[in-house]
Formats: structure tokens, sequence, C-alpha cells
């Protein structure tokens, strides 16, 4: 292939919190990059996110490793950008153990996440209301994790692709992938949009970040992804004062992470906002794309988020969103060269870890392309894998 005829050496698909990234560390490597975005970047799947960079809800495993190198990678890009286009704040997690034997197991978490390099502190009922004055005060105890942090999402996204542009980079909006373009070698060498100003895109690599949309793009190139979307909804209330001072949920939320359940689950997680709104999350269901508002849903998010701070009772509910979330069977995102189709490589499943995960699948792929040993061992986040399951 004669990179020289190539219009781009890369071309991301989709314009989320992913795809930024992958085109930020491209770019910030001398890469010429195109970002390929159907709608506004950022107004999808990471326009109905938290901003979570979280090292607390994760078990040892390749996971783990990701959200360590990304937390480190969100730390950096937060001081060469300014924390303040990014939102980024460091203010740690508090995980609630509600009974004893909650607050059992959370222990027993916590030493294998120590034994890993995670800073995970363990927390009697009293450091607990120390940490969270307004949390109920019959709880069992919990766990703090200072290294959890947080960015406001769309800012992010619309920050990190601003420097993409600033070093030459092209981000098409309002633009959909057609077709994934292959040379007689079947290797991937580009896409063709439905933009009349902009048809075709060459490039050496092709990046699939198109969130819960990328099982249909790996489906034109033939290398078929089990990618779903998870529907889940949050809630934002009136804007209040410093009530809420870390990111906080129950131990019951890890639980529900990693779980496979196709029906409804909920576990609740609060945070306060630069704004002074509180966020209220989370639930997870697969149905599809299905937007219907769920009143039994939002009742039962409000109704945990009192659990844990009785104050809410007294507080009015702004508004309600909702988002879908990119997930696969195993809860391991895909992330690297799809053997199948030279000259792809994915980005996504990453579930509802995509804001946290991101820097770290940005780095990864950039390393990946310039040819030079990923950081980390992408072999768990392989594409072909679930072929391997299947034979």
């Amino acid at each position: 292939m004669n990179m020289n005829r190539m219009s781009s050496d890369v071309v991301v698909i989709g314009g989320g919190i992913v795809g930024a990234a992958c085109a930020y560390y491209c770019a910030t490597a001398g890469l010429r990059v195109t970002v390929i975005e159907r709608g506004t970047p950022g107004g999808g799947t990471t326009a109905a996110c938290e901003g979570n960079i979280l090292l607390s809800d994760k078990h040892p495993g390749p996971e783990l490793d990701l959200a360590l190198l990304s937390a480190g990678l969100w730390t950096d890009a937060a001081r060469s950008l300014g924390p303040e286009t990014l939102e980024y704040q460091a203010k740690g997690g508090v995980v609630v153990a509600t009974t004893d034997n909650t607050a059992a197991g959370l222990r027993g978490l916590t030493v294998s996440q120590r034994g890993v390099g995670i800073d995970a502190i363990d927390i009697s009922r009293d450091e607990l209301i120390e940490l969270e004055p307004n949390v109920v005060p019959d709880a069992a105890g919990g766990a703090f994790y200072p290294q959890d942090s947080q960015v406001q999402p769309m800012l992010a996204t619309a920050r990190l692709l601003q420097r993409v542009r600033e070093l030459g980079g092209e981000v098409l909006r309002g633009t959909s992938v057609v077709e994934v373009l292959k040379s007689r070698d079947a290797t991937v060498i580009g896409v063709r949009t439905d933009s009349p100003a902009k048809p075709i895109v060459h490039a050496a690599w092709t990046i699939n970040a198109a969130g819960t949309w990328s099982g249909h793009i790996a489906s034109l190139a033939n290398a078929p992804i089990p990618v779903l979307p998870r529907k889940g909804f949050v809630l934002v209330t009136e804007p209040l004062p410093r009530v809420i001072r870390h990111k906080v949920y129950t131990a019951e939320y890890v639980a529900n992470v990693a779980s496979s359940d196709a029906g409804l689950e909920t576990s609740v997680v609060v945070e306060g906002t630069s704004a002074g709104t509180v966020l209220i999350g989370a639930s997870r269901e697969r149905v599809g794309f299905d937007r219907t508002l769920s009143l039994p849903v939002i009742r039962t998010l409000a109704a945990q988020a009192i659990e844990v701070f009785p104050f809410l009772s007294e507080v009015s509910l702004l508004r309600t969103y909702l988002g879908f979330r990119p997930y696969c069977p195993d809860h391991l995102p895909v992330i690297g060269a799809d053997p199948r189709a030279p000259g792809l490589i994915h980005a996504t499943g990453h579930e509802g870890a995509g804001i946290g995960l991101a820097t770290g699948t940005g780095s990864l792929l950039s390393q990946l392309i310039m040819g030079t040993d990923p950081s980390l061992d992408l072999t768990p986040f392989r594409p072909e894998r679930f072929e391997d399951v299947a034979a």
C-alpha cells in the first residue's frame, strides 16, 4: 500500500469519547486523522454518561489493568489540556456497605485490589460519615478509593477533538459510513460515506469506535463482533450546595456491573457535579434500542438513592436521561487489530466504563499503529476471541 496515496493515516469511525481519544493519541503521535461521526460528536452514548473514571468497581484482571493505565493517562490529559476544559475532578470514590455481610464481601474485594496496585482503603462507619456526612447513619462501613475521578463527558470529547483539529486532523459531523473499502487482497483501505463533499476517505488504518453501532460497522467489513446495546437511566436533581463530596455507590453496584443478565438491574451510584446538580444512576437492561421512559426504573433508582442519602427525599428532580452502552457478552471491550480484516482496528464494547477506559484504549491503539509494542497486552481484548469460543 502506498502511504502517500492515503488521504489520512487513520480514519476513526465514531466521534464519542472513545473515538475522540483514539483520534487524540493518533494525532499527537503525528498521524493524519479523520474522524467520521454520523451525528454530533459526543452526542450518542457519551452524552448519556456520568463521566466515571473508576478503579473501585473492577476486580483484578485485564479490565482493571486497562483502567489503571487509563486513569494515569486521564491525569496527564487533564494536565496537558487544562483540567477545567474537561471538568476533570480527582474527587475519589466511596463505596457504602449497608450490611455486615456486604462489608465483609467488600473487604475481600479491597484485599485483592490492593494486591494489584489499587489504593483501596477499608473504612469504618465513623470514617464513612466523616467522608460523607450526609450518608445514611446506620451503614456498616465501606471503602475509600482516592484514585477514582471523573470528567464531564461531552466537554472532554469536545476538547480532545479540538486538539485533533489543531494538529491538522478533520472531524466530519453528520456523516455516516455506508461501506468499508477493501483492496484486492481484502485489506481495509478506508470507507465510503453518505457525504457528497467527502464520499471516500482512504486510510492505512480504520478504527471502529462506533459504540453500540460498532457491530454494524464490523459486519460491513465481514468481521463480526457481538456488541449489543444495554440501556441505562440517569436522574438529575435540582442544584444543591456541596452535599455529596465523592462519587458514592453501594457495594451491590460492582456485582451488577459484572452481571450478564438481560433483565433489569439497578444499583445506586450518586455524585455531585460542578453545577451543583446530583446525578443518580445506574440501571441496566438489554432491550435493544427501545427508548421508552420507564417510571418504575426511575422510582427504583430514586428510592435506592434515598436509602443511601436520606436528605434526597426532599430534593426535586430536574430531569432524567437514558443511553445505550456497548455491551459484550464477556464484559471485556474489543480492542485491537482484526486479523479477519487487515487494516481494521476495533475500539468498542466498553459498556459503562467507556469514559474511564477511553484514554488507555486510544493510547494503546496509537502505539499499535506506530509499530511500537503496546504498553499493555491486548490479547484478552482481541476481536476474534468470540469465534474462538464458538469453535
